[in-house]
């Protein structure tokens, strides 16, 4: 596992100077990643000032994301709605936090209580995004692939107790699919390899990871060294993505070799369009290189 502190405090300087991250617009997605980010900064530096930020940036997504129930995709006006996905990835950000200011794991719990409702379908799925006051599904969207998966290891990391009828539904939809579940897109890759590692002992883990791991072979793009959209997309690729692969296979302990390519080859790379300045490219780029509290067992299951 990478811990390449100096890397992420010189790239979060440069977006605080170009103000791209955190004083730039809100996206729960990455505010998620840099939440987990400044705890990881904690765990490794022991300063104060990093949960002094995680603080600062949970309070800034409370006031301009919060909605009576849940928590809005972003503060730009065409991130309107609520990704399930998104709200699962900062409930796992709280759950780490919580691991040391046990207050943010109560605000997690409160807020599982507040959308679970909403999203899931007891025996058929989890709705993939809804309107904004979670009264019913956004236009043209269903239920998502893998958002039970999603649910339930946010969940197990807040309280598997407290939440045990939540956690309940949620295996039981992974159970309904598990088996014939394939993925074939880099993000939900990496993400399914970073889910299975909290709990490797189980069927639906072992057989993800296996799968996961072979397709992500079959994408592979050497030279010059990064992994592709999809099998069929061998010219496409994306920085974020591919640092989201990162994750999981450091979370996994496996091809670090690939890790140290891709990030190298995405530093160097722009892609000449709005992502070279995006915060979800630079914040998970730290990700990439300190993955920290996002790694068992830096946290386990309560």
């Amino acid at each position: 596992m990478l811990r390449q502190v100096e890397y992420v405090l010189n790239k979060l300087d440069w977006m605080q100077t170009e103000r791209i991250w955190p004083n730039g617009l809100r996206y729960l997605w990455t505010d998620a990643f840099g939440l987990v980010l400044y705890v990881s900064l904690y765990h490794e530096l022991r300063e104060e000032r990093w949960l002094d930020e995680a603080e600062r940036l949970v309070a800034e997504v409370e006031r301009v994301l919060g909605r009576p129930r849940g928590l809005r995709i972003g503060e730009a006006p065409d991130r309107d709605g609520q990704y399930f996905h998104y709200l699962a990835m900062w409930l796992f950000a709280l759950a780490r936090l919580g691991d040391l200011k046990p207050e943010y794991r109560q605000r997690g719990i409160a807020l599982v209580r507040e959308i679970h409702p909403a999203f899931v379908r007891p025996g058929r799925g989890v709705i993939w995004k809804l309107k904004e006051d979670l009264s019913e599904p956004y236009p043209g969207y269903g239920l998502g692939a893998m958002d039970a998966y999603d649910g339930y290891v946010a969940y197990r990391m807040l309280d598997q107790e407290a939440l045990a009828p939540e956690v309940a539904q949620m295996h039981d939809l992974m159970e309904r699919d598990w088996r014939t579940l394939e993925i074939d897109q880099d993000l939900g890759l990496g993400m399914m390899l970073w889910l299975a590692h909290f709990f490797p002992g189980e069927p639906w883990a072992k057989v993800q990871t296996k799968r996961a791991l072979a397709t992500l072979e079959t994408m592979w793009i050497d030279p010059p060294g990064y992994f592709c959209r999809a099998p069929w997309l061998p010219n496409t690729r994306f920085a974020f993505t591919n640092y989201g692969i990162s994750l999981g296979l450091q979370a996994a302990g496996l091809w670090p070799e690939r890790v140290e390519r891709l990030n190298a080859f995405f530093e160097a790379w722009r892609s000449g369009d709005e992502y070279d300045r995006e915060a979800i490219t630079w914040v998970m780029a730290c990700t990439s290189h300190l993955p920290g509290a996002f790694i068992s067992p830096a946290g386990g299951p309560r």
